[in-house]
């Protein structure tokens, strides 16, 4: 498609008319248009348009002045936007659409609500809630900014002179001042800096909040559709009692118990306080269901990265039929993604970089959910839309791990007894289109990936329902269907092998944590020591480092996770709601011989009852726990539909 004709916008426009300035609706929908395409100077002539339809083209960005200024009606849908400030060019607008434009996140929704006052509808949906929200949000910026401001003017010297000052305000403003869910930080600093220049251009003397127009909020409810019950993955629940709240009040101190390390002491326990406990993945939004087991949480990739201090406290968790995305900080459940008759097991993130039609380079945070039905779901959370779906498996599948060095790899691993890994590729239209690369072969089932920390694209392990296995994944070699390569086994006797390993990961480049090998134990093993001792066998033990304290049950799947940022650290939950840390760098320094006696944890962190309406909840599994890059924020995930998250301080 070519630029645009007068004869073009006659043909399509509505009233039927020789004369541009009479349309009032018209429909340029599917036209391949590009930007460049939309001609300001002719556009500007239709001086009575109010609805007019660009979806289905591939748009980039909106020129400014096209002189619509009676415009109510936009539609933007599936479209390459990546920017939305150009809409402020229509103040009458009423009606919007920009759904399938995967570049624009949540931020942009928000920026939306803030440059149309007079906006009733986004994506077919009311937009009273999210205006509330923007005024909640400016209400708070323009306090805090104002307060930064204050602060600011009075630390300067006499010496200093004004106009330097005043940029270098707005730059630590845009620095300093934070406020809401780390999702929304861009909407967030776009609005610091505004308020700043404000600021500064006014000297100071004035603050003018958002003109926003006040809308009265209306609550909607939607009732969701009835599922079978779950599968479950371990027989027996643990029988809590809880009130009706979907928010639970936790105890106002967590309780720790720190134990010795070693013969020089023990280490300063961690200080953590209980946040939040969420029940955000009931069955039809129950407040009494305590039954849904919730399996796998990873957090976001960090978006600042190289950044010094930068972190993510966003973390996805899923069980039942939900994959929920949530914001440490404030407990705020930012997404939540619902597959009717599903169960999820395992989730991961990925981050890709995209390059728009305009060439500008853009990161997506994608997140992978799998379980129950075999399917892998693609989704984009920042735009809030499934962007694709690899019908992995015939059966479940209990796990998934992106590879650490190729951000479009993706292992997969289910109970028919395969591993295979895929290239999700790049998006197209909005979609990916996934190719397999590998199938791996397995004697059981997986539970647990770990790519080789060391080696992510020459070996991947695996914790198995009969024991540790690796792979070669390495790709320039011919096969694409491979067995194991080695079994690693951790004792010596006929017991040695067949021992399902149901916790891995990687403390630091060599030593892996490993459980499920033996009651109440954690092994840290050398893979390095390990491999160049294997020789041609297919069986080899593992170099143990030492052997850490857990809990005596026998119950499986409650899975342990290592720290990024301290490559020191070992975590893992246990049957009474307890979460048991292991700083082991006293441990790994250790001369031997080992230690007759496994390792002591540094701390367990008690399970902190949270209460609601006077009852408490005095137990549970913990499935899962995680701690983000900077161990800042830590997950916890329950046997009864609790997610639990502290902050350390």
């Amino acid at each position: 498609m070519g630029p645009l004709s007068p004869r073009l916008l006659m043909q399509r426009g509505r009233p039927k008319s020789d004369r541009l300035g009479k349309i009032r609706r018209l429909d340029l929908s599917g036209l391949k248009l590009l930007s460049e395409h939309l001609d300001p100077k002719l556009l500007c002539r239709l001086k009575q348009l109010q609805e007019l339809d660009l979806s289905n083209n591939e748009l980039d960005t909106l020129p400014a002045n096209l002189g619509l200024s009676h415009l109510r009606v936009l539609r933007c849908a599936n479209n390459q936007l990546a920017d939305v400030t150009a809409l402020c060019q229509f103040p009458q607008l009423e009606e919007l659409s920009l759904e399938g434009n995967p570049f624009l996140t949540v931020s942009d929704n928000l920026k939306v609500s803030f440059l149309l006052p007079n906006l009733r509808k986004v994506n077919g949906m009311d937009a009273s809630s999210t205006s509330s929200q923007v005024e909640n949000l400016n209400r708070e910026l323009t306090s805090r900014v104002t307060a930064h401001w204050e602060k600011f003017m009075a630390s300067l010297s006499p010496e200093e002179g004004a106009k330097k000052a005043q940029a270098d305000f707005v730059r630590s403003a845009v620095r300093d001042v934070r406020y809401g869910p780390e999702s929304l930080s861009e909407f967030t600093q776009w609005r610091v800096r505004m308020i700043s220049e404000e600021l500064v251009a006014s000297c100071g003397t004035q603050v003018h909040e958002a003109d926003i127009q006040e809308r009265s909020s209306k609550a909607t409810a939607a009732q969701e559709s009835m599922a079978r019950p779950v599968a479950r993955k371990r027989p027996g629940d643990v029988p809590l009692n809880l009130s009706s709240n979907k928010r639970v009040c936790t105890s106002t101190l967590a309780q720790v118990e720190g134990s010795p390390v070693g013969a020089e002491g023990s280490q300063p326990a961690l200080k953590l306080e209980p946040l939040h406990f969420l029940q955000c993945h009931s069955k039809n939004n129950s407040p009494e269901d305590l039954k849904t087991q919730l399996w796998a949480c990873a957090f976001e990739p960090t978006w600042a990265e190289g950044h010094t201090g930068a972190t993510s406290q966003t973390v996805a968790t899923c069980g039942g039929e939900a994959v929920c995305v949530i914001d440490c900080q404030t407990g705020i459940v930012l997404h939540k993604y619902k597959v009717p008759g599903e169960e999820f097991f395992s989730v991961a993130w990925t981050a890709l970089t995209v390059v728009t039609q305009a060439g500008h380079k853009k990161r997506w945070s994608v997140l992978a959910a799998a379980g129950l039905r075999g399917h892998v779901r693609l989704l984009h959370v920042r735009a809030g839309f499934c962007c694709g779906v690899i019908r992995a498996h015939k059966r479940a599948i209990a796990t998934l791990c992106f590879s650490p060095t190729h951000e479009t790899h993706l292992f997969t691993a289910s109970y028919d007894k395969r591993i295979i890994l895929w290239d999700i590729g790049a998006p197209n239209h909005n979609e990916f289109q996934a190719s397999q690369l590998l199938t791996l072969d397995t004697t059981s089932t997986p539970l647990r990936l770990c790519p080789v920390a060391s080696c992510p694209d020459a070996y991947l392990l695996a914790g198995c329902e009969g024991g540790c296995c690796c792979w070669d994944v390495r790709l320039d070699q011919p096969q694409k269907r491979r067995v194991c390569e080695v079994e690693f086994v951790f004792s010596e006797g006929s017991e040695a092998s067949g021992r399902r390993v149901d916790g891995l990961a990687f403390v630091n480049k060599d030593v892996v944590a490993s459980k499920g090998n033996g009651l109440g134990t954690i092994c840290l093993w050398s893979w390095s020591q390990t491999w160049v001792g294997r020789g041609s066998q297919s069986t080899v033990a593992v170099v143990v480092l030492a052997w850490l304290q857990w809990s005596p049950t026998k119950l499986a799947y409650l899975s342990l996770s290592t720290c990024p940022a301290d490559e020191d650290t070992v975590l893992c939950g246990d049957e009474e709601g307890n979460v048991w840390i292991y700083d082991v760098r006293h441990v790994l320094t250790q001369q031997p011989p080992l230690p007759a006696a496994p390792q002591a944890p540094t701390q367990i962190l008690k399970w902190p009852q949270p209460r609601a309406l006077s009852q408490t909840v005095t137990k549970t599994m913990v499935n899962m726990v995680v701690a983000n890059p900077t161990f800042t924020y830590l997950t916890a995930l329950t046997d009864s539909n609790i997610v639990a998250i502290w902050k350390r301080h």
